[in-house]
């Protein structure tokens, strides 16, 4: 299966992509893309895309990733719904009181005091 997606170039600290086409189990740090499709640099905002050949890639069925997805629907390249790329945080479950299984209380039986009677010795 195709996919577009960004390849890493630039150096530590200052990230540019290129957007290559690619199998989708194949490393972009492969280095060997089927296609360059154009290049982006989020710190400029710089955006180079060859528009045609990536609809002629979408129309043999290459998938995009998210981010790439929501760039070109942001430069106008393809029409559609931006895609949430970051998951849903989990929300944090708030500690519920545990529900405390009815325990009966039995009073500990105090002992009666029973009268003794002393029997006199016969004599």
């Amino acid at each position: 299966m195709l996919t577009i997606r960004f390849q890493r170039t630039g150096r530590k600290n200052n990230p540019a992509f290129r957007i290559v086409v690619l199998e989708k189990q194949r490393s972009p740090k492969a280095g060997n893309p089927l296609q360059v499709l154009g290049s982006y640099n989020p710190k400029t905002k710089h955006t180079v895309i060859d528009a045609e050949r990536v609809k002629h890639w979408i129309s043999k069925g290459a998938q995009l990733s998210g981010t790439v997805n929501n760039l070109f629907i942001t430069n106008k390249i393809i029409e559609g719904k931006k895609v949430n790329v970051l998951g849903k945080k989990t929300p944090i479950k708030k500690d519920e009181p545990a529900v405390e299984a009815k325990v009966e209380v039995v009073a500990p039986e105090t002992p009666t005091e029973t009268a003794v009677v002393e029997e006199a010795p016969a004599s």
